[in-house]
């Protein structure tokens, strides 16, 4: 059973799947530090080693992942709504922010039917 930063990951998967069952890692800088620890990416999750699993404990350690990634994160899009810039307002309106087509959407068009015309953000 391996666990890494309170997770424990599937033993049947590869590793760069089961990486990224971290908050913060993604396949590609799972492919990344496997890449840098010579560590080859299809192999399975109870092949490795203790040298490995050290190996990749020590660079994940490094990372900024799980709640402080989320609190980043956070405290970004809140910045952005308190300067009131067209992406702040957009998160604020539960709008899509980064530039998706809204016009024949029906989620989208759901969450602006469902407001009052005068919007909360607009007000000020």
């Amino acid at each position: 059973m391996f666990r890494l930063q309170w997770h424990v990951l599937p033993e049947n998967k590869a590793i760069y799947v089961a990486l990224t069952y971290i908050f913060g890692v993604w396949i590609s800088t799972s492919k990344k530090i496997l890449g840098e620890l010579k560590i080859p990416t299809e192999k399975k999750v109870w092949a490795l080693d203790d040298k490995e699993i050290k190996a990749i404990t020590d660079v994940i350690k490094e990372m900024v992942l799980e709640n402080d990634l989320r609190r980043e994160v956070a405290s970004n899009i809140k910045r952005l709504k308190e300067i009131k810039c067209y992406r702040g307002m957009r998160h604020n309106l539960g709008l899509p922010v980064r530039g998706q087509n809204t016009r024949k959407r029906w989620a989208t068009a759901k969450k602006l039917l469902g407001r009052s015309r005068v919007r909360p953000v607009l007000k000020k």
